[in-house]
């Protein structure tokens, strides 16, 4: 009876130890946010104005729809580097439509076909070419960075047609619409992983791709769909990005953007393995970087450490993902 007694009493305190194991593992980048959040405000008192808060957000939208596609790419088990090249490329594509038709809408049209279309190509080389996304991906990084270039003349494009700068530079009361169109679609992807066929199948794939296989699921299809996802947000992001200066340059434009984004899907809490990961988690991932450049920033902090920081964070994360 002894015995019975001690199990009983110890039951609620390894369950209670596994529910805190739970939380931490599925919303750990929730609680670092918070924390960060917290010793950025006790830092800085500029931190909390509002007005550096839409900063904030407004400097990580283009990241963050980015960061989406990419979330959904590496729950498959894949990875895209490139999601900067493409998006010089869609805007220079965009803008020289924009230009040539004299149409906003036209230009707008050219930017998401362009990016879905560079998805797709990195979709059919991954599921039908059986190349690894590592390897397609960075033959597309050259490719549509070359294509820019070329297309450019290796300089800037901007736009000639007056309202364009608008899509970025507009105020819905005190939020600008990129912020809007970024929560907007990190709700849409959200839904579309948790609550549809498409979004179980991602995971299944990552999870296991020859079960997914034996599960009758159509795993080429997926592949090329996750990939001309990621193709079409970068458009979106190409959009706001060019939008908001009016212009592109073909050679700066985009650069090391992919790894912005693997380090907020990374943070937060996507495998690099696939199969396991929140859109939430990236979202939260995206904010908790904004929050620490913005942090540095106002500490007067080199900016050439900011990368350095990134790197240290992203170590970490793996880390404590090898030990779940």
């Amino acid at each position: 009876m002894a015995n019975i007694e001690i199990n009983q009493n110890q039951q609620p305190t390894s369950t209670s130890r596994s529910k805190l194991t739970w939380l931490w593992s599925e919303y750990s980048v929730v609680v670092a946010f918070v924390l960060i959040f917290i010793v950025a405000a006790l830092m800085n008192d500029r931190f909390l104005y509002l007005q550096n808060q839409m900063n904030i957000l407004m400097q990580v939208s283009t990241i963050g729809i980015i960061a989406l596609g990419m979330t959904v790419v590496m729950l498959s088990g894949g990875i895209d580097l490139s999601v900067g090249s493409v998006l010089a490329m869609v805007g220079v594509f965009s803008v020289l439509s924009l230009n040539a038709t004299g149409s906003i809408v036209v230009g707008i049209l050219t930017a998401l076909a362009v990016g879905a279309f560079a998805g797709f190509i990195n979709g059919m080389l991954v599921a039908k070419g059986k190349i690894a996304s590592f390897i397609a991906t960075l033959g597309m990084m050259a490719g549509a960075r070359s294509i820019a270039l070329y297309t450019a003349d290796g300089g800037s494009i901007a736009g000639d047609v007056q309202g364009f700068s608008s899509i970025a530079n507009t105020e819905l009361g005190i939020v600008d619409l990129p912020i809007i169109i970024f929560i907007g679609l990190t709700v849409a992807i959200y839904l579309l992983m948790t609550k549809t066929r498409f979004g179980r199948y991602v995971y299944a794939l990552g999870s296991n791709e020859k079960a997914a296989l034996l599960s009758a699921i159509r795993v080429d299809r997926i592949k090329v769909g996750v990939y001309s996802l990621c193709g079409l947000l970068v458009g979106v992001a190409a959009l706001i990005e060019t939008s908001r200066l009016n212009s592109i340059s073909s050679s700066s434009s985009g650069n090391l953007y992919e790894l912005d984004a693997i380090a907020a899907v990374i943070i937060g809490g996507t495998r690099m393995t696939g199969g396991k990961g929140k859109v939430i988690g990236t979202f939260f991932g995206v904010l908790l970087l904004g929050v620490l450049n913005n942090m540095m920033n106002l500490l007067n902090i080199s900016p050439h450490l900011q990368g350095l920081v990134k790197g240290l964070i992203i170590i970490v994360a793996v880390f404590f993902q090898k030990r779940d």
